[in-house]
């Protein structure tokens, strides 16, 4: 059975609102030039922004570059952020921005591979306190099968645990559209893991 790989609650990913609410006053802190608040913010939401950009780039190997230029954006941009949202929900956004111009970037010229391995490097980006490895790779497996919009609706909410509203921002959507789109993610993958279980109990 590998069913136990989704996870039944997005309150096992929640971090507290104080978590936040700290990393909100780092950002506010470091756009005031503090440097101890920028380092602290910066490695605060480090880990965060590679697995998301993982997701979304398709490219294990762009990921850092990725959350480099993010944090690069970010730290430019620190004087116009006024904390009326959480600096990690303004921090994504910048990151989906990174990432779409990416990939206008790259198809603006040519490529000479393309080798789209993004599971490998979620799969290192893997938190300790999800399930074990083989269902966490089950679960990545199963991932890559959704609609790009699905599939990072499910990541953000129910894998880094953002708020549906902030997902909303995130992904400039309504947050009703990002409430059906992981519920149309769920049913998708349950499906696919009942038929999986099915599978392997005829198998055997």
């Amino acid at each position: 059975m590998i069913t136990s790989a989704l996870p039944t609650s997005r309150a096992a990913y929640d971090r507290p609102a104080s978590a936040d609410e700290s990393i909100t006053a780092w950002a506010l802190a470091a756009r005031g030039g503090d440097p101890e608040a920028v380092e602290r913010f910066v490695r605060a939401l480090h880990r965060d922004v590679v697995r998301y950009v993982a997701h979304l780039s398709a490219d294990p190997q762009a990921a850092d570059d990725l959350a480099q230029d993010t944090f690069l954006r970010a730290l430019g941009s620190l004087h116009r952020f006024e904390g009326r949202s959480s600096a990690r929900a303004w921090l994504m956004s910048i990151a989906r921005r990174a990432v779409v111009d990416s990939f206008r970037h790259a198809a603006a010229r040519p490529r000479l591979s393309d080798i789209p391995d993004w599971q490998l490097a979620v799969e290192l980006a893997q938190p300790c306190d999800l399930p074990g490895l083989d269902d966490g790779i089950a679960l990545l497996d199963l991932l890559a099968v959704l609609p790009d919009e699905r599939r990072e609706a499910f990541v953000l909410t129910q894998l880094m645990g953002l708020p549906y509203a902030e997902a909303a921002e995130v992904s400039g959507c309504p947050i009703g559209t990002v409430r059906s789109r992981v519920a149309r993610a769920r049913a998708t993958l349950i499906g696919l893991l009942t038929e999986a279980d099915a599978s392997a109990a005829l198998a055997a």
